[in-house]
């Protein structure tokens, strides 16, 4: 082996090495959550399967960097994930307008109000309003979905092309075959102006969802309602899509974009 041989191998070790850092790092922030805001030494070699010594010094540089901050308890947020989640919702976050409408929509039809943007082959949650019932469904903010399956799916897709809804399908549990499926659903979307889904995604939960639109017409959104299927007969479902097209104009009317959303 050539000296410059063993120079680009190393290097590449090192690239490896350093992305596998990068990956540690990451699963040892994601262990934070709001259920869970502080985190011991012992929990991350538990979660993770790291060696104690190794999870020391991923923690040791979380720490110098700001992104884990000491706790009498272990570790929680430092300061620079609070600078980074403070510039994501100054980007992120949806107009007062958009909320204030999809939070009328939720107290007046009694189930929870979501608007979703695609991001690849996936959905995002950027907003969202609660039912005010005890039992109701949750999707927080940030949650991603697959776009195989769900209402508000079946709108996101009804511009996609051919190409992208092949990417789509492979994704699924059924693979390739599944574009069928997926065209005949956004068709039948955009003739129908709405979806609707049942236990596609969540077992016992319907949903149904419209297209809040761009400034030249495209999907940039899906505005959903959701809940157990119980609470969804078909002459309700047919009342909420009227309810959830009357707020998604005044939403498109709005102008609404997302930095987060991306074509399909």
């Amino acid at each position: 082996m050539s000296e410059e041989q063993a120079r680009a191998g190393g290097d590449s070790d090192q690239q490896a090495g350093g992305v596998r850092s990068v990956r540690r790092a990451f699963d040892i922030l994601t262990l934070l959550t709001e259920d869970r805001p502080v985190i011991t030494l012992r929990e991350i070699t538990e979660s993770t399967g790291l060696a104690k010594t190794t999870a020391l010094r991923l923690v040791q540089t979380l720490e110098e960097t700001g992104l884990l901050g000491s706790h009498p308890s272990g570790y929680t947020a430092g300061p620079a994930l609070w600078r980074w989640a403070y510039l994501a919702r100054s980007q992120w976050e949806v107009p007062q307008e958009t909320r204030k409408v999809m939070r009328e929509l939720a107290d007046r039809l009694g189930e929870t109000v979501n608007l979703f943007v695609a991001r690849g082959v996936h959905r995002i949650c950027v907003a969202h309003e609660e039912s005010p019932h005890p039992l109701r469904h949750v999707v927080d903010v940030g949650d991603e979905q697959p776009l195989w399956a769900g209402a508000s799916s079946k709108i996101l897709l009804r511009d996609a092309s051919e190409v992208f809804l092949r990417r789509v399908a492979a994704a699924s549990p059924q693979g390739e075959a599944h574009v069928e499926r997926l065209r005949a659903w956004a068709t039948d979307a955009a003739e129908r102006g709405y979806a609707v889904s049942s236990s596609e995604w969540d077992e016992g939960l319907t949903a149904v969802a419209v297209p809040v639109t761009g400034r030249t017409g495209e999907v940039a959104a899906s505005l959903s309602l959701s809940g157990p299927s119980h609470r969804f007969p078909y002459e309700a479902v047919e009342r909420f899509a009227t309810e959830l097209t009357e707020g998604a104009r005044l939403i498109s009317g709005q102008g609404f974009s997302h930095p987060l959303s991306s074509a399909v």
